[in-house]
């Protein structure tokens, strides 16, 4: 099958005065081609377990397994290379580099993942362009609007062509037109040998998932699997 993450009893505890079971033995796979939405209440375990599944953090107990391969959370070179080559992450706070231009910040993954920066510039230009900022190149985050400073949130997500892309609230600090425009412009980012996942407090975009997880007190309580209830 096309499964390409599977969670086995994924769990994550943050310890501080007292234990917090953040996540609590998280079962699921995630397919191909597929577009997830992750929904639930703030302290629900939605950006956690966005940040366990891009390899960011290490789960406190169970397993992350990527094309049937257990992830061995004591090599960290080794998965900073594979997050570098095969998952984007778009964060609701943009997370630009200010004192980069916007083409900087877009090729700056790709120098990450070791290519050659005439290269990583070349293709930055064209996934701009992709995400209709060709002619913002070199505007630096504090000259771009909200919905602008998403696009090239979602142009360096794009960089490395990751088989995983992960947004956490990209809309959450967007006014209707630009949440609309920027979510129909990351989900053309489907494709059959990618999928997406995203944390969202908007059932409106939730609902266009091909798969929404309601995520209830560190678990998935519901899952509404392969149904678009709206079209888009």
């Amino acid at each position: 099958m096309n499964n390409f993450i599977e969670l086995s009893n994924l769990t994550k505890t943050f310890t501080s005065k007292k234990k917090l079971k953040v996540l609590k033995k998280i079962n699921f796979k995630f397919k191909l081609g597929k577009i997830y939405s992750l929904m639930g209440p703030s302290g629900s375990g939605k950006s956690t377990l966005l940040n366990l599944i891009s390899l960011i953090d290490r789960p406190s107990l169970g397993v992350i397994k990527y094309q049937n391969k257990q992830v061995d959370f004591n090599q960290k070179k080794k998965n900073d290379l594979f997050r570098a080559n095969n998952i984007g992450i778009i964060y609701q706070q943009d997370n630009l580099l200010s004192d980069f231009t916007a083409l900087e910040n877009v090729y700056l993954p790709s120098l990450a993942a070791g290519h050659k920066k005439e290269f990583a510039t070349l293709k930055a230009i064209k996934i701009l362009k992709l995400v209709g900022l060709s002619h913002r190149h070199e505007h630096y985050p504090n000259e771009l609007s909200g919905g602008e400073k998403q696009r090239v949130s979602i142009a360096r997500a794009l960089i490395n062509e990751p088989k995983i892309i992960l947004a956490d609230e990209l809309t959450g600090s967007l006014d209707k037109k630009n949440s609309e425009e920027i979510f129909d412009l990351l989900k053309r980012q489907i494709n059959s040998k990618r999928l997406i996942i995203f944390a969202t407090h908007n059932r409106f975009f939730a609902n266009k998932s091909d798969c929404l997880l309601e995520m209830v007190d560190g678990n998935i309580k519901s899952t509404n699997v392969w149904v678009y209830l709206q079209k888009f």
